[in-house]
């Protein structure tokens, strides 16, 4: 008998219906400065070509923080304890989830969350034929939302919500804040949440991670356009967008756009819409932390860190979250 709970692709809500995807778009393109949400670069494609990036020299996030799960896995699977449901947002290909499977004493279950129908179904497929016994029950929607949680097999000591990578970072501070809030609700009075955070490092390593030499990155960041003009039949020319990503020292984060190389009109729906030559889209922030800055935005959303893992070079963190007043127990 399969160990993988079925899951309909129309539990999938962060794709939304073409008239309002295009709502969204005419609205942060009506903004002052532009902006469009970064879920948008998680089409298929975005999501084969972000799995690319992690693969790049340029990008250290996935080498430390696949170097920090290699020497602290077993120490990460003592602190969470036995009977764990473990919960991921934005499960992806899973990789660094099942180093952590592989010392979790009697998991109770694994429900990763995850936007792309696709990398779920194959994730999915990989960890049932890993971990035979481990009731899988995923979950295709939007972790930003409140998310109805399936039914675990038994009941769990505690219920674990690992967030992996350095996602936490694509969201302003007070978007953090509320994020984690609401993971405090899922997480319930005996849970926990499993983090990574990136670290503040020399801003040129960083910057050199957002702007690799083979260009993924800026393929992945104009792929959000041919997926707009796919999916709402906008008519923007790609060639007429560039990539930019610059480290913003004063805020501590990464800032990416798409530049217009041009004075253009663009049809949006039935709105043309203007751009001036070097005009920006904001398209996303990815945040970087000193312990202390992540201790101080734990703190804003009712949570405590407990254990910090760090990799070798301290370029990257996991944090261990627990409610405040509970660290000291």
């Amino acid at each position: 008998m399969s160990s993988v709970q079925p899951f309909g692709l129309s539990d999938d809500e962060r794709r939304p219906p073409s008239s309002d995807l295009l709502e969204v778009v005419q609205r942060g393109l009506g903004a002052k400065p532009k902006r469009l949400p970064s879920w948008l670069f998680y089409d298929e494609r975005g999501s084969a070509l972000f799995e690319r990036i992690c693969e790049q020299p340029e990008y250290y996030l996935t080498r430390c923080e696949i170097a920090l799960m290699d020497e602290h896995a077993a120490s990460i699977a003592d602190e969470l304890g036995s009977g764990v449901r473990l919960v991921e947002y934005g499960s992806g290909n899973a990789h660094k989830t099942r180093m952590l499977l592989e010392h979790l004493r009697a998991p109770v279950a694994y429900v990763p969350v995850e936007i792309s129908p696709e990398p779920l179904r194959r994730s999915v497929e990989r960890l049932a034929a890993a971990f035979p016994q481990l009731p899988l029950q995923p979950l295709c929607a939007d972790f930003s939302k409140p998310l109805r949680l399936p039914i675990p097999p038994r009941a769990p000591r505690r219920t674990v919500l690992y967030f992996p990578g350095s996602t936490i970072g694509n969201f302003e501070n007070r978007e953090a804040a509320v994020l984690l809030r609401k993971m405090r609700n899922e997480m319930g009075d005996a849970g926990g949440i499993l983090i990574g955070v990136d670290l503040k490092k020399d801003p040129a390593l960083i910057e050199a991670a957002y702007n690799d030499r083979a260009g993924v990155t800026a393929e992945f960041t104009l792929n959000m356009l041919a997926r707009l003009n796919r999916e709402i039949g906008s008519n923007f020319e790609l060639s007429a967008f560039a990539h930019r990503a610059h480290y913003n020292p004063m805020a501590g984060r990464i800032e990416t756009h798409l530049v217009s190389r041009r004075e253009q009109q663009v049809k949006v729906g039935r709105a043309n819409v203007k751009f001036r030559a070097d005009e920006a889209i904001q398209v996303e922030y990815s945040c970087k932390y000193s312990l202390e800055d992540f201790t101080a935005l734990a703190a804003r959303a009712g949570l405590a860190v407990k254990r910090v893992w760090t990799d070798p070079q301290r370029m990257f963190s996991v944090q261990y979250l627990v409610r405040a007043g509970a660290a000291a127990r």
